[in-house]
């Protein structure tokens, strides 16, 4: 039987960061097994001794650390080395050694990317135009948009434009419905347009999983595969006609996707 792992993610944030890099090393062992222990806000010594305890009554335990505090830092460290508890820092090399590259200190703040600045704000402002502009809602002001994104129902086109405006991107989404046609003006917006297309076979399984979930009439003609694959046939010469790029999202995940969009962003803005 393989062995079960407790991570212990620790944080003097919100832990954010570590559930990605943890994200990273589960994806590289696909047979871990594993438990997660969030520990956020870690900032004063019982804490930090709250914490040990806990890895010390606690079976495989794994400590994977972002602290910018010296004194916490050093006594998990010495604590767990002690206790033989495998412990990683995150920014243990890095902060050093930006410090040597920029010939400067780190300031040693806690949820210092979290600071109320102007960027901060700019985010907000981002995650609030891209949830009033959801699903073709006030199409008159998506030409203020920085991304607009267009693509039959179901090519996940809300997820990714919440994700892009949680990066600070004011981004809206159009649907391609039957018999309905995108307003001229959309086109000549400065907004930068892409176009989601999915295998038809593959939307046609996510529409009958959304058909059951709503208790929908099977014979809906939403999940038809002649219709499916017209619908994406149309909308493959709309974004041909107008020059827009298009991603197919089949194999992708939402994170990719948005990946994607962003690269082409950063091409069409630097072009």
């Amino acid at each position: 039987m393989n062995k079960k792992y407790n991570f212990f993610l620790v944080s003097d944030s919100t832990g954010e960061t570590l559930d990605r890099i943890f994200l990273a090393i589960k994806a590289q062992f696909r047979t871990l097994e594993y438990n997660l222990h969030h520990f956020s806000f870690i900032r004063t010594s019982a804490q930090t001794a709250q914490l040990i305890e806990k890895c010390r009554k606690t079976e495989n335990s794994i400590i994977i650390y972002t602290l910018v505090e010296p004194a916490t830092t050093n006594f998990i460290k010495s604590q767990s080395q002690s206790l033989g508890i495998p412990c990683f820092g995150v920014l243990d090399h890095l902060i050093p050694g930006f410090e040597k590259l920029f010939e400067q200190k780190a300031s040693g703040r806690p949820s210092g990317q979290h600071e109320l600045n102007k960027e901060y704000y700019k985010k907000i402002e981002a995650i609030q135009y891209t949830l009033a502009h959801d699903d073709g809602q006030q199409l008159e002001s998506m030409v203020d948009a920085d991304i607009i994104i267009m693509g039959v129902s179901r090519t996940s086109k809300t997820p990714t434009s919440i994700y892009l405006g949680e990066k600070g991107f004011k981004t809206a989404n159009i649907p391609l419905v039957p018999h309905q046609t995108v307003p001229e003006y959309i086109f000549e917006s400065k907004a930068m347009l892409v176009g989601l297309v999915v295998d038809p076979k593959r939307l046609e399984d996510i529409r009958k999983t959304r058909i059951n979930l709503l208790n929908d009439k099977p014979d809906s003609n939403y999940a038809n595969i002649d219709l499916i694959q017209d619908e994406i046939n149309k909308s493959k010469k709309l974004f041909a006609s107008h020059k827009i790029p298009t991603i197919d999202v089949t194999r992708k995940s939402v994170e990719e996707t948005a990946a994607a969009i962003v690269k082409i962003y950063e091409i069409k803005k630097n072009a």
